[in-house]
């Protein structure tokens, strides 16, 4: 039973948290084919109600570490459009100060410790920081997202192993959107349920409906009672669906229409504002304003970037290490 009660108020938030995800998801893919924002982007369009539920059942103190699919994770750790939209752009007002962009959003206020490039380089990152947590004596939790294709790696075993054996503060998320880049999980495994994984390593594991935030929240909040509670670990396979490609560059013609329209008929958006008016949370007026609102706050956060200044070339060797005069920088 969730220890963190779904209410009105959660419902609300939960379609203004996922509205904003996804307006500022298809505000970025736009800005990308204006050729405004360049290099890797990677969108969430679809995928919206992990981080609902996952937000609902944690606390700010709670940290978040992800992969390059980050933009999603930022905004619902409460970072804001406007930073997030000038790291896209490259700008020194970016919160990696232009240098990370879509990739590597990161921010220590807000306990969200970045998106990571590097395939399943998160995960013993992410165990990590929980033994940091431990270390520390509170009762902080770490989320650890990965997708299905960073499974693979070797990591993540090496990490599921110590996580165990210490009973970190880790919550493992394998956020399976059935595809590793253009390539389907049935073609790269033999076993189709990946959270079994975890059982390998006697962890607490479960499958979770992606599609619903209802679902990922009692979810999340229970593998997050288990590990303020000293129990360790646990492993989500929370299985979702992205409706872009994997980056902008993928045309995604290894999916069929009908696949994707299937999907689309699971909108976490669209069945939200169903139950919002089903339980008479809200009516229409509140929905246009919220639209309106979030419409604005997207406006803004391009106004904002576009604005900015680009880093100046010397900025190349800041933030390298910690010791602001480090001697050994060669010009």
């Amino acid at each position: 039973m969730s220890s963190t009660p779904i209410t009105k108020e959660t419902y609300l938030e939960w379609y203004k948290s996922m509205l904003l995800m996804r307006k500022f998801e298809e505000k970025a893919g736009q800005l990308y084919g204006q050729q405004k924002i360049r290099g890797f982007c990677h969108l969430y369009i679809g995928q919206e109600a992990v981080m609902a539920g996952t937000i609902s059942a944690t606390r700010p103190e709670d940290s978040v570490i992800t992969s390059y699919r980050d933009h999603a994770h930022a905004l619902a750790k409460g970072m804001s459009a406007n930073e997030c939209m000038a790291e896209l752009f490259g700008k020194v007002t970016g919160c990696s100060k232009g240098k990370g962009g879509s990739m590597h959003f990161f921010s220590k206020e807000h306990k969200m410790m970045g998106g990571h490039g590097i395939v399943g380089g998160q995960i013993p990152l992410g165990a990590g920081i929980a033994f940091a947590e431990q270390y520390l004596g509170n009762d902080n939790v770490n989320v650890c997202f990965m997708g299905d294709g960073a499974v693979r790696q070797g990591a993540l075993n090496e990490a599921f192993n110590m996580a165990m054996l210490w009973k970190l503060p880790v919550i493992f998320v394998c956020e399976n959107n059935g595809y590793a880049m253009g390539t389907s999980v049935q073609r790269t495994t033999n076993m189709m349920d990946i959270y079994k994984m975890g059982h390998a390593f006697d962890m607490p594991s479960a499958p979770v409906d992606g599609m619903d935030p209802v679902a990922v929240h009692n979810a999340m909040d229970e593998a997050v009672q288990r590990a303020r509670a000293g129990e360790g670990p646990t492993f989500l396979e929370i299985r979702t669906y992205r409706y872009k490609g994997h980056s902008m560059s993928d045309p995604a013609k290894y999916r069929t229409k009908d696949e994707l329209e299937e999907y689309k008929g699971k909108d976490p958006l669209i069945t939200t504002k169903a139950a919002i008016m089903e339980n008479k949370y809200a009516d229409e007026d509140w929905f246009k304003e919220v639209e309106a609102g979030v419409k604005k706050v997207i406006d803004e956060a391009v106004k904002f970037a576009e604005e900015s200044a680009y880093p100046d070339p010397s900025a190349i060797y800041e933030d390298v290490y910690v010791q602001e005069d480090y001697p050994f920088i060669k010009e």
